[in-house]
Parts: C-alpha cells; sequence; structure tokens
C-alpha cells in the first residue's frame, strides 16, 4: 500500500499501535478499516485532511466520539476530531463554544456551574457537535426546541478546504442546513449555540410492573396532547442492568419504566394520570435534582460501545394495534434492551422563523426498539425486531430522525420533502463531488433536481 504522509497530523495505518483504537465506533457492527486515520487537533488539521484526502483522491470519513457512525470507511482517509475538545462558556450571553471533540457530560458539567444547561440527549459520552447537527433531540427539547433550533454559529472547514463562519448573518444558507443536515456541509471546527436556565428540574425514572404497560401506554397516548411544554416524557419496556444505580432485587427483571424530565421543581401533578395508570412503583424515583443529577437519574449509566441494532419510527398516532405490538415486544422473554415510546411536540412543532431542516416537527410519538447482540443469538433478536418493525409498519409515518437513525439508506426519510430538495441543492453549493458522504448522506443534485450519486 502507498505511504499516505500528512504533515504535522499524527496518523495510524493499519498495524501500528493505537490504530484500532481510532478506527472503531460506538457501534461496533460497524467495523471500519481505514487506509490511514488522522488525528487533528486543530482546525487547520482539519484543513490538511480534507486536502489530503482529496489530492490523493482518497473517500473521507470523519468522526470524533464514534456515536453517530453509520457508513464504513474501507480504503478511507478517516478524520478524528475528538483530541478537539476545547470548551467555553459565556454566562453573561448564555452560550457555549466548543470543539467537535467535546462531550455533553462536560458541557453540561462546565455550564452548570452557572445554572445553565445545553439540549443534551440521553447518553453523556455522545459528541455535542455532531448530535447537534444532526437536529439533537433532548429531554429538554419539548421546553426549548431542538439542539439545532439552538446553534448561533459554526467555523466550518468546506469541501474544497476553505476555513469560514455561518451563522444567521454569515452564509445564511450554509448555515441553514447545518442546522439538522448533518456532517454534509463540511467539518465543524467549533460550534457556538445557546444555553439555557436549568439550575433546578424534577425528573427521574421511576420503575412499575411490567404488566401495567398497556394500561400506561394507552393512558400515555391520550395524555400526550396536553402535555405541557415545560415536561418531557417517555415510556419503555426494559430489562433492567446490572448497574450501580438499579436497586439489587430489581437487576436484570424486565418492568415498566415512565422516565420524566420537568423544567420546574415540580412536576408531579402533571404526571398524575400516567401515575394513576400505572398503580404503585416498584421504585418511584421522580424528585427536584441538579440538571447534572437528573441526566444520571433519567438515562441511567452510559453504556459502554457495543454492537446492536436500532429501529425507529415516527407516529401521528399510535392506535391499540401498535400498542398491543409494543407490549409484545417488550414481554419478559423478551432479548431487546429496551423498546421506548417517546412524545415529542412542544416548543420543536413551534420552531422560529427561518429554523433549519432537523426532523419532522409535526409528528408527535416515535418508538424506538434496541437490541444488543452481546450474549445474544442474533437471529433470535433480529427476528423479535423484524416482527416489531412489520406491526408497525401500517401506522407509521415512514419520517424518521437523522441522530436516532441507524440505517443510512433511509437518510431522506429523514427529512420533509421541501427540506430534502433544499438540502440537495445546497449540497451542490458546498459540496458538488459529495465528498462528505461517508455519513447520512445528502447527494447533490444536478441542474435539474436529479440526485448525483
Amino acid at each position: 500500500m502507498t505511504t499516505i504522509e500528512i504533515p504535522a497530523l499524527r496518523t495510524f495505518r493499519p498495524g501500528d499501535p493505537g490504530y484500532d483504537d481510532h478506527r472503531l465506533g460506538w457501534n461496533r457492527t460497524i467495523d471500519l478499516r481505514p487506509a490511514v486515520v488522522a488525528v487533528a487537533e486543530r482546525p487547520s488539521d482539519v484543513r490538511a485532511a480534507v486536502l489530503a484526502a482529496r489530492t490523493r483522491d482518497l473517500p473521507l470519513a470523519v468522526q470524533a466520539t464514534g456515536h453517530g457512525t453509520v457508513a464504513g470507511a474501507d480504503g478511507a482517509l478517516l478524520l478524528k476530531t475528538s483530541a478537539m475538545a476545547d470548551i467555553e462558556i459565556d454566562p453573561t450571553r448564555g452560550v457555549a463554544r466548543v470543539g467537535p471533540g467535546a462531550i455533553w457530560t462536560d458541557v453540561n458539567r462546565a455550564a452548570g456551574r452557572f445554572g445553565l444547561a445545553g439540549l443534551a440527549g440521553r447518553c453523556g459520552t455522545v459528541g455535542v457537535t455532531g448530535y447537534t447537527l444532526g437536529g439533537g433531540q433532548s429531554w429538554l427539547s419539548r421546553t426549548f426546541g431542538f439542539a439545532a433550533d439552538s446553534m448561533v454559529s459554526a467555523e466550518v472547514v468546506t469541501a474544497d478546504g476553505t476555513m469560514l463562519t455561518a451563522s444567521a448573518r454569515e452564509h445564511p444558507d450554509l448555515f441553514w442546513a447545518l442546522r439538522g443536515g448533518g456532517g454534509n456541509f463540511g467539518v465543524v471546527t467549533s460550534l457556538e449555540f445557546g444555553l439555557y436556565p436549568a439550575g433546578r428540574v424534577y425528573a427521574g425514572m421511576s420503575f412499575y410492573p411490567l404488566e401495567r404497560a398497556r394500561a400506561v401506554l394507552d393512558a400515555y397516548r391520550q395524555w400526550a396532547p396536553d402535555e405541557p411544554w415545560q415536561m418531557n416524557t417517555a415510556v419503555l419496556l426494559l430489562r433492567l442492568p446490572p448497574a450501580p444505580v438499579v436497586p439489587e432485587h430489581l437487576r436484570g427483571r424486565r418492568v415498566l419504566a415512565i422516565r420524566a424530565f420537568h423544567h420546574g421543581d415540580d412536576g408531579r401533578p402533571a404526571l398524575g394520570p400516567l401515575l394513576a395508570a400505572a398503580g404503585p412503583p416498584l421504585v418511584d424515583a421522580f424528585a427536584p435534582r441538579t440538571f447534572a443529577d437528573a441526566a444520571i437519574a433519567t438515562n441511567g449509566p452510559d453504556a459502554p460501545p457495543m454492537a446492536n441494532r436500532q429501529e425507529f419510527e415516527m407516529f401521528h398516532d399510535l392506535p391499540g394495534d401498535a400498542l398491543d405490538a409494543i407490549v409484545e415486544a417488550g414481554a419478559d422473554d423478551s432479548p431487546l434492551a429496551f423498546v421506548e415510546v417517546r412524545h415529542w411536540g412542544g416548543a420543536m412543532a413551534h420552531p422560529a422563523p427561518g429554523a433549519g431542516p432537523a426532523g419532522h416537527r409535526d409528528v408527535p410519538f416515535s418508538v424506538m426498539a434496541v437490541g444488543p447482540y452481546p450474549n445474544a443469538d442474533r437471529s433470535v433478536v433480529d427476528a423479535h425486531l423484524d416482527r416489531l418493525r412489520d406491526r408497525l409498519a401500517p401506522h407509521a409515518t415512514g419520517g424518521t430522525f437523522l441522530t436516532l437513525l441507524t440505517d443510512p439508506t433511509r437518510t431522506r426519510s429523514a427529512f420533509t420533502d421541501a427540506n430534502w430538495t433544499r438540502l440537495r441543492a445546497l449540497k451542490r453549493v458546498w459540496d458538488p463531488d459529495n465528498v462528505f458522504h461517508l455519513n447520512h448522506n445528502i447527494p447533490p443534485a444536478d441542474s435539474n433536481g436529479k440526485a448525483l450519486r
């Protein structure tokens, strides 16, 4: 193989110590085998890597924490940005500026000193930048919107190596595309976004007997349209892991769970109909907490890298047959890690003018199911997920959400028709050769609006 040199960058090739540590993403079902891994420590390194890939006619993949990896990178130049993890908090403006390697746990720890929080997702080790570019649905998103909606500006290296700033005033078309279009339009080397007051919240994940699942899901479907914007919720059927946060007598047991995250000290009254349907809890974990503590109590421990399969669909409504399918998929003998029903809406459905292309904002429900492959027969896991998908298909919208979509062949389903058309047109402007395609790819359109790739 031809030696690939990129001046000033640390590089790792197959057989080098550290190559395996740098190449793998979080989901180990995707086994990346790049020709070279280049580690960036500054924006100029990113530019050098992009130009090197183009000069050598190598496919280019970009990875920070690896949580968003959905496509292979065999024979590619894999650009790692995880070392660029700087974090700056401006409490006066209420904004954060972070590098592409920064993770949510560190950002919210830094912001929490000022009683502020970002719109973080369920897993604290997820990279802030990739999550935000893909839309980012947070436990505060019904209250404040998608993470992409909070973007203020981004410093970007484009496909031709240009370094620029995108904001509402500078390159506003690119700025629009970045707020939900994923990594299709450049490599973000610095991201600035809004923070929100969240010193104290009422949050937790309480557990109930599994046999209450059908009644609670039915109550959830009826209650959700009136859920206050301050409240962010989900109902899950899951097997509790042997984790320290789980009481010992419940470890390994399959249960019903209600997750709640209320922006304010007391959200319990609003949960009344759900709690009445659930009955006496096995564990009542709802309580006023700091935002940082609430993230742990609501999400549980961050999962280590693993191999799994995930199914995600969106729904305008969840009729009885769909609820029956969900209950059956989460039954006591299920091999699935969890099945989750989540309510969206709120601020996500009422964005400010000029909001980016993130999400199907008018769809109120999602169902996500995750099956782990370690210690389980893949054929059994796949059969359960296939059965659930087929049962839900007649009721699903066909739409998805980019940061929760693991199948890159369905990228188009993450956008409305109008946003998809506009994104393809902008891809032609900013990346006509589709340099950034080892991702949830948005192909550039030709002059007639047809996809080139």
